[in-house]
């Protein structure tokens, strides 16, 4: 089931959020899942998220995952958010949104950033030199240059996100930004790491691990999930080096897109210059749309979200 299941997303341009090893993450994470199909035309990954108030909402992430129908769809969905209790469907697409018909609202919320960089690693190494900006090359040089050395977690696992963890901690508190409980990492690559869909790449300085990262790798695309540097270290320029390197492990692999995982010049103007440096193709979706089940805890979670 689950090659079936891959084949099908990666044919009809899904990604790494609709795979079969995602949903398998979630139901360990303790998540309770449903994979909706709709014979040869359809297949979507539905999480239960969790509220306030015994509350819940469902969350289809970059999905569905279509070729023509959307109607049996919405019947299914229906019917799970009548079992479940769910206040509304949350889905943001790929593809064009107007083939989600009139009955989903275009959402505030968003999950999933609506902008990308894409980067195509088929070309060479050199071709991917030379469309970066001349700072971000010059970075990388500088990196290895200072001795930095990219290495993959393949031993000693525990102590590999424990100092992911340590500089993530460092990271959140100092730009202000939430990140996920640390379980939710460890679960992850606990789960994902051990199959090699998910690779968590540590950069060292003397022995110190100075920044961490973690990417997927699934069908074409490898993506940048999340990363975490040491401030005081920052003068070793290591986010740009384990960036180049975990390119040069996606082109390794055959892969032949990159994806920075996500910008924002107003949330994150600083990281988007840092993405935008390596050149690439900036990708735009459609944005999240929501689709109520029951509009009164709808307007009091909007609320609620805005408040909080």
């Amino acid at each position: 089931m689950k090659e079936e299941w891959n084949r099908f997303i990666i044919k009809n341009g899904g990604g790494f959020l609709q795979s079969y090893q995602w949903g398998e993450f979630q139901k360990a994470f303790g998540r309770k899942i449903w994979r909706v199909e709709i014979g040869n035309d359809l297949k979507a990954l539905v999480i239960k998220h969790r509220l306030p108030l015994r509350r819940n909402y469902l969350y289809c992430p970059r999905g569905p995952v279509i070729q023509r129908t959307i109607n049996l769809f919405l019947e299914k969905v229906r019917e799970i958010g009548k079992r479940e209790g769910s206040i509304f469907l949350k889905t943001e697409p790929f593809f064009n949104s107007k083939i989600l018909g009139n009955d989903f609202i275009k959402s505030e919320k968003e999950i999933q950033p609506s902008r990308t960089i894409i980067l195509d690693i088929s070309k060479s190494e050199e071709d991917l030199l030379e469309q970066m900006s001349q700072k971000t090359r010059y970075n990388i040089r500088l990196s290895q240059r200072k001795g930095v050395i990219i290495k993959e977690a393949a031993s000693d696992k525990a102590l590999a996100i424990n100092s992911f963890l340590k500089l993530l901690k460092k990271t959140t508190e100092k730009d202000g930004f939430r990140a996920h409980p640390e379980k939710y990492y460890q679960k992850m690559f606990d789960f994902l790491g051990k199959e090699g869909s998910v690779k968590l790449f540590l950069a060292k300085h003397r022995k110190k691990v100075v920044a961490a990262a973690l990417f997927s790798f699934f069908g074409e695309t490898a993506v940048y999930l999340h990363g975490a540097s040491d401030y005081d270290a920052r003068q070793l320029m290591a986010p740009h080096l384990i960036q180049w390197q975990a390119i040069l492990e996606a082109k390794k692999n055959g892969l032949k897109y990159y994806d920075f995982g996500g910008i924002d010049e107003k949330k994150w103007p600083g990281v988007t210059r840092f993405k935008k440096g390596f050149g690439g193709q900036e990708t735009v979706y459609p944005g999240a749309f929501d689709l109520i089940f029951k509009p009164w805890w709808y307007s009091v979670y909007n609320i609620a979200r805005k408040v909080l």
